[in-house]
């Protein structure tokens, strides 16, 4: 971790309510570029997600990037008196983020009706698989679910296999992502135009079918359905995977009309760059699965190293694909500081993935790792005015930890 100097969001105050990705996603962009976020925990084992995937002495690995920049404050929403902690913290609130299904927080008596009387300016983020309105409004919904209504999962994948997924939760992620682009803009309208809080309602299919492309337009105006394409991109040609003769793959993206011509050129084939039906895309589309087979024919040539330096010199957009052991040994990435060291609370050190997007004059950062559960809750709640004996009390009743 590095020293931070000013940050953007300085000052804004973010309260979490949510738990695993895509609320306590959005919590964390917040607060890598300043934001003070305080992440509620239920008392017993806390956010789920510490404890998904690969452990380290009982604690995901991922919690502490998920969990980086935050303060926490264990408190039981189920009870009255962890509801009205929960309403006092959001009257200091400028955002609050969550992430459970439609009516949980009104259950909770923490609405928006209850949280905006003494706080109207306050803009709650509300991310779920299926919106706060419609028919499927209560049905539960995890990413997965999002990316497969979407419209994503029908189109990743092999022609001849079922549908795919990639390795990740994307779909949980991108409606993170999009409740900090409402947020913000939320809290623009209130700072700009005088307005008061508003509600920011996100759904994950909706996240992922704003990602669909020209999908959409195609279909309606001539019921052309996108199928699954593999490796390529449909309608962008060349723009595909390509096996090399030692095994590797190589992905060329050469769509452009004079990239194009760079790739035929430094493949050794003159009569590809003088074709004149192959000067535009749509002249190489329909003629897509030959020049794959050309371009397959060539790299099957060349080892996955050959191939790379060739493309580089001709300036043809060209990779290998990465592996995370590969990003982390690539000197660009470093160069780049997009791999940030941090120290666990025992001693041993943690690779992170450093902050994007990169700001010149008020960069992001990490400012503390993961925190243990409860970690805050004395401090967060004697700054919000419950004395010591108050928090004894509720200490000893089980509403805090």
């Amino acid at each position: 971790m590095t020293s931070l100097g000013p940050q953007a969001l300085r000052g804004l105050k973010v309260l979490e309510l949510g738990t695993l990705i895509a609320g306590p996603f959005a919590a964390r962009i917040l607060g890598e570029f300043g934001a003070e976020v305080i992440k509620i925990e239920a008392p017993e084992g806390g956010d789920p997600l510490r404890n998904w995937r690969k452990l380290h002495q009982g604690t995901s690995l991922w919690w502490w990037v998920q969990g980086r920049n935050k303060r926490s404050v264990a408190v039981d929403l189920r009870r009255a008196e962890g509801q009205e902690i929960a309403r006092t913290l959001a009257r200091h609130a400028d955002v609050v983020i969550e992430n459970f299904r439609p009516g949980t927080l009104e259950k909770w008596n923490l609405g928006y009706d209850q949280l905006s009387r003494d706080n109207p300016g306050l803009v709650l983020v509300r991310l779920s698989g299926y919106g706060q309105t419609g028919p499927y409004r209560d049905r539960p919904g995890f990413g997965a679910i999002g990316e497969a209504m979407g419209g994503l999962r029908y189109m990743t994948g092999h022609p001849d296999r079922p549908p795919a997924r990639v390795g990740i939760s994307l779909g949980d992620s991108l409606a993170g992502l999009y409740g900090v682009i409402g947020a913000l803009v939320a809290l623009q309208h209130r700072q700009a135009n005088g307005g008061k809080g508003q509600i920011v309602d996100v759904a994950l299919y909706e996240a992922v079918f704003s990602m669909l492309e020209s999908t959409l337009p195609e279909y309606g105006m001539t019921g052309f359905v996108r199928e699954r394409s593999g490796g390529a991109l449909p309608g962008i040609t060349p723009s595909n995977t390509y096996r090399c003769k030692d095994g590797g793959w190589v992905v060329i993206g050469a769509n452009g009309d004079s990239i194009f011509r760079r790739l035929v050129t430094a493949m050794e084939r003159p009569d590809l760059a003088a074709d004149p039906g192959l000067a535009s895309n749509s002249g190489r589309t329909a003629h897509a699965a030959e020049l794959d087979a050309a371009i397959e024919e060539w790299t099957g040539r060349h080892d996955l190293e050959d191939a790379l330096a060739i493309l580089h010199r001709a300036e043809v957009p060209a990779a290998r694909i990465y592996s995370i052991a590969d990003i982390v040994r690539d000197p660009h990435y470093a160069a780049r500081g997009m791999i940030e060291t941090a120290r666990l609370r025992g001693g041993e050190d943690i690779l992170l993935p450093a902050v994007v997007p990169k700001l010149s004059a008020t960069p992001g950062g990490t400012r503390a790792i993961g925190p243990d559960l409860g970690e805050h809750t004395a401090e967060v709640l004697r700054e919000a005015g419950y004395d010591d004996q108050r928090q004894r009390e509720l200490r000893d009743k089980g509403v805090i930890r």
